[in-house]
């Protein structure tokens, strides 16, 4: 019983930060600060802690999916495994491939004095665009494996 409630512990620490940060956190600093690009430094430095919290709570709960418990099958411990498996793929995508890409746009801002080109805005509306998607799916994925795991109570 103990690895049943401590996947779904790790797995509602996951989904519940992503859903706070990207859909709370993140649009509130957006428009209580004045300032775009304190606002966007902030959120940029959650979204890193977010990553890397995914990472360790995908790998806990893989090394936990192995341990066969006497109220799951093979099938759902199977699905299980495989949405975990998507969600640390959305967060490998989203942000250790295409972050690096805007940050470097953000960067090369900075050296001109803060102001983007239009193909360099167009590029970093793209990338965050794809990266916002991404995450979304993370989220929902994230919300299936909620309703998958609290189904071995």
């Amino acid at each position: 019983m103990f690895v049943v409630r401590f996947r779904l512990l790790i797995a509602t620490m996951w989904v519940g930060s992503l859903w706070t940060i990207g859909g709370l956190v993140a649009p509130v600093l957006f428009t209580t600060l004045p300032d775009r690009v304190l606002a966007g430094t902030i959120a940029g430095n959650l979204f890193r802690i977010e990553a890397w919290l995914a990472v360790v709570c995908g790998l806990l709960l893989i090394m936990l999916f192995s341990y066969r418990t006497h109220d799951d099958s093979a099938p759902l411990r199977k699905t299980l495994l495989r949405l975990t498996l998507l969600m640390l793929v959305c967060n490998v995508l989203g942000y250790f491939c295409l972050q690096p890409f805007m940050a470097s746009l953000r960067e090369a801002a900075a050296l001109t004095g803060g102001v983007m080109s239009d193909g360099a805005r167009t590029q970093f509306g793209i990338l965050h665009g794809a990266s916002s998607g991404i995450y979304l799916i993370q989220g929902l994925l994230g919300v299936g494996l909620i309703l998958k795991l609290r189904s071995l109570r």
